[in-house]
């Protein structure tokens, strides 16, 4: 019987302490008692992978092996290793039983009886009420470290600010990078001149050679945008100043909904941002708050926001060579649809004719 081990691990922190090897051990061993010894390649490991989710990559080259007949068993310690919500974990057991793989849980094994299913189904919604019970214990312990003033929101340093490399999340140790905040302050005074805008902004710093905070030669106007509404420059840390929503379409007309874990992150009122403390000053709120008030006036007029022509083919079309999605635009002669991104960074701009809706 060909037989593959499917093992998980939420965090790198549990992967370093070895319990992934330990349950690669146990299983290994299971398998030796009847006479088997599985190859390497057979091992699925998925390390630092929660398991609420089904985008990981062990498990997808698991469900694509036992989708063309490679596998007839699969072995695992136990369900919640295979998946934390009982729903998800029902639609694996389906997925390999109609590939016709049987599953083997170590340490809580499963029959065909009613009763059995109806023991695996209260162990999931247990392990799902676990799971949740503990993102909740950790975000509410977060949320009184920022408040208190003792955890930084912070996992990379600010442009503009240094951290204390023994205590990188202590907001006590944050520090000035000189040069970087002069570079601050000047991107404030160029976008609140007459007339300046976020490109304006992003030709000044190329053309005096300053590279990106990734050390690229040109800043995007993202990066300029962000680096404007961040409020830390004022002096204050915030945190929760978004949150994370539900994935309710395709990025791409060649993905499937739900592809990514979440729908990116949406702004937070300002009245339910948390204070988490006070770090040098870079600019005053005065100027903080008239750029949020240019951002604001400039964004009503931005490109994205014209709306004067409807294309048939809006959100429909994708390139399959590079994924990306199409947008539209309209030249004098005829309206296009033009792959932008990361294939025009890359000179392959593709354009194909498109009427109007």
């Amino acid at each position: 019987m060909r037989t593959a081990i499917y093992v998980r691990v939420s965090t790198m922190t549990h992967s370093q302490q070895h319990t992934i090897e330990e349950q690669i051990e146990r299983l290994r061993a299971s398998l030796l008692s009847r006479g088997e010894a599985p190859a390497d390649e057979h091992v699925f490991r998925d390390e630092g992978r929660s398991g609420a989710t089904l985008n990981r990559p062990a498990l997808d080259c698991l469900r694509d092996g036992a989708r063309l007949g490679d596998y007839d068993r699969i072995l695992v310690t136990s369900p919640d290793r295979l998946a934390r919500n009982y729903v998800h974990q029902m639609l694996l057991l389906e997925e390999f039983e109609r590939a016709g793989c049987t599953v083997e849980f170590l340490d809580q094994p499963i029959g065909d009886t009613p009763h059995e299913h109806l023991l695996l189904q209260i162990r999931g919604a247990v392990a799902e009420y676990e799971r949740t019970l503990i993102g909740e214990r950790m975000l509410r312990g977060r949320l009184a470290r920022y408040r208190a003033g003792l955890l930084l929101p912070w996992v990379q340093p600010v442009y503009g600010y240094l951290l204390d490399p023994e205590h990188p999340r202590d907001p006590a140790g944050v520090r000035l990078n000189e040069v970087q905040a002069a570079l601050v302050r000047q991107i404030f005074a160029w976008y609140l001149e007459d007339g300046a805008s976020l490109s304006s902004v992003v030709n000044r710093l190329f053309a005096h050679g300053v590279a990106s905070p990734t050390g690229r030669p040109r800043w995007r106007h993202t990066s300029v945008r962000f680096l404007l509404r961040n409020p830390a420059y004022t002096g204050t840390l915030y945190a929760a100043r978004s949150r994370t929503r539900q994935s309710m379409g395709r990025r791409s007309a060649l993905q499937a909904i739900g592809k990514r874990p979440d729908g990116g992150t949406t702004p937070r009122p300002r009245d339910e941002w948390v204070a988490a403390g006070a770090i040098p000053t870079i600019v005053t709120q005065e100027q903080y708050e008239l750029v949020q008030q240019k951002l604001a006036h400039n964004r009503q007029f931005a490109a994205r926001n014209n709306t004067a022509h409807e294309y048939l083919l809006r959100g429909l079309v994708s390139c399959g060579f590079c994924r990306l999605a199409c947008t539209g635009r309209t030249l004098k002669e005829y309206a296009t649809t033009r792959v932008l991104g990361r294939g025009r960074r890359r000179g392959r701009a593709r354009e194909v004719a498109a009427g109007h809706a």
